[in-house]
């Protein structure tokens, strides 16, 4: 994949698709994105001081860059060995529809008729609540109202009654 994919991106004959650049958020993105696998493949060592356990291993020795030059060579050669021998599979014209349908068409079905839901469920949670707290402030104001109970003067005596009833109660509660 690693020979293959690049020779076909740059190499292959052009399929006529013509599609529009990426946003400027995507390409900052991407660039974000290179520029990290290009620093932590340069110095690894901040990625594995974040792992679980201790690590102690040298990528850049020259044994492993021999071998991966190696690796990386014979399958450029088998590859080019395949594609001039014509013993490579020839391209089949398709279009690929992956696992991106999933939550491109579907799932975006899935969010509307979701989302219509929720607004009428909200809708009718809204009016219940507006209409408890109509009913809430119509009895507070019955009660603090200027007609209310509570806005009249009151005797003093009730008052020390009240204040006397309190005190007993927290001291009753405190003893316990």
């Amino acid at each position: 994949s690693g020979i293959k994919i690049p020779f076909f991106a740059f190499f292959a004959h052009d399929s006529g698709i013509r599609c529009k650049e990426a946003p400027k958020n995507m390409l900052i993105a991407m660039g974000a994105a290179a520029f990290l696998c290009v620093a932590l493949g340069v110095y690894p060592k901040p990625l594995y001081d974040i792992l679980p356990f201790p690590v102690s291993y040298a990528p850049y020795t020259v044994p492993h860059v021999v071998n991966m030059l190696q690796l990386l060579l014979w399958s450029a050669l088998a590859f080019v060995f395949l594609k001039r021998t014509g013993l490579y599979p020839p391209e089949l014209k398709s279009v690929n529809l992956d696992l991106d349908w999933f939550y491109r068409k579907f799932l975006k079905e899935l969010g509307k008729e979701f989302a219509e839901f929720g607004s009428r469920v909200h809708l009718r949670f809204m009016t219940r609540m507006e209409r408890r707290m109509k009913w809430f402030i119509a009895g507070v104001f019955r009660h603090h109202g200027p007609e209310g109970i509570l806005a009249r003067t009151w005797p003093t005596g009730s008052t020390v009654l009240w204040v006397a009833v309190l005190l007993s109660l927290y001291l009753l509660i405190y003893f316990l």
